[in-house]
This record gives structure tokens, sequence and C-alpha cells, in this order.
């Protein structure tokens, strides 16, 4: 997992520095008020975010599994103004506020640094703020931000007029899974079922997030 984490964030890491994302730097991203500056901060985040969580002491919390990080969170399905998705925009200016350069720099040097710590790093306990009291296994976290780095690659590319990055096809398998037991919480087994078998009776929308 470690190492399709680091293919996925270097494939991320290059559309970061692609002159597309540069040119359109300051108009609206594919995202609901979210500019392209603020996209690519957020994306840059699921690689900073790495670094962050090693660094800080292992918490106390207990842990409990991704699939149940992903029933806990508050943030999916959630309307655009609350304080939580505002926090996301607003961060991700602030993360890219020196210019698409400058970001493409830094994960780019991030993404190295990884290359030599992570694949080591004990699979710890970890944590970030804005959650509950609980924490989860250094390895589901980075699977998680897997899941955002490809689903946010692909909205920074769509964004921009580039196409979609390819990644690993075990990276791809991982987060369609994630996203398919999001998808049968929030909308039921027959629904997902269905928009998987049968289009005539397929709902609206299965979207996981």
């Amino acid at each position: 997992m470690r190492e399709l984490y680091l293919s996925v964030a270097d494939t991320a890491a290059k559309l970061l520095a692609a002159p597309e994302v540069a040119d359109g730097w300051h108009q609206p991203s594919a995202l609901a008020k979210l500019s392209v500056q603020g996209l690519a901060g957020h994306l840059a985040g699921q690689v900073f975010f790495i670094p962050t969580v090693l660094a800080e002491p292992v918490p106390t919390e207990p842990a409990i599994s991704i699939h149940e990080y992903y029933a806990r969170v508050s943030w999916i399905g959630s309307d655009l103004d609350t304080p939580f998705n505002q926090a996301i925009r607003s961060g991700g200016e602030e993360e890219a506020a020196d210019g698409p350069a400058a970001l493409a720099a830094r994960v780019a040097a991030c993404v190295e640094e990884l290359r030599g710590i992570l694949p080591t790093a004990p699979d710890r306990l970890v944590r970030r703020p804005t959650w509950g009291p609980w924490s989860i296994r250094l390895d589901d976290f980075i699977t998680s931000r897997m899941l955002e780095l490809v689903v946010h690659s692909d909205d920074l590319a769509h964004s921009v007029g580039l196409p979609t990055p390819q990644f690993p096809a075990p990276a791809v398998e991982t987060v369609v899974d994630l996203l398919s037991r999001i998808a049968l919480r929030r909308h039921g087994a027959t629904n997902v079922l269905r928009a998987l078998s049968r289009s005539e009776r397929a709902p609206a929308s299965i979207s996981a997030l």
C-alpha cells in the first residue's frame, strides 16, 4: 500500500507541475466554490499530511478500521457551506498561497522525503485534530490519502482541460473498493446493485462522497 501511495503521490506531483495548472490558477475549478488554486492546495495537502502525522505523538484514542472511519466522519454528503467545508476551501487556498511553482516544488520534495522514510515507518496509530475520539492505523491513513489523491487529481485535471492521470490498477481498485463501501452505506444495497448491473432501474446517483 505504501508503494502504491508513493506512486500515486508522484503522479499527483507531476500534475501539479503542469503548465495548464499554473495557467488556470485563479479560475474556478470543477468543484463548486473552489478555485484551481484552492483545489491544488487541497490536493497537495494529501501529501503533506503524511510527514505531519508521523511527526506527532502516537495518539491514545482507540483505533478504528478505515471503513468505520468513513462511517463516522461528518463531512460526507455535507452542505458546501458547513464550517468544515469552508475550512477545506480556505485551507487549500492558504496552502497554495505562494503560487503554482512553489507548491509543485514543495510537493515534489515531500514525495522524495517520503520515499526515504515511509517504507520503513512502523504502522503506528495516527490521528488528526478534526476527528472524533478515535485514531486509525498509519497504513489505513495512507490508504485514505490515496483515495483523496486519486479523486482530486481527476478533479484538478478536468478543471484545467487535461486528461485524468493514469494510476496503477491496484491503487484504483483500492479506491473503488472504499468508495463502493461508502456508497453502500449512503444509498443502500439495492441502489448500488442496480447502478452497477441494471441501467434501466438505476438510481440517479450512488455518489459515495
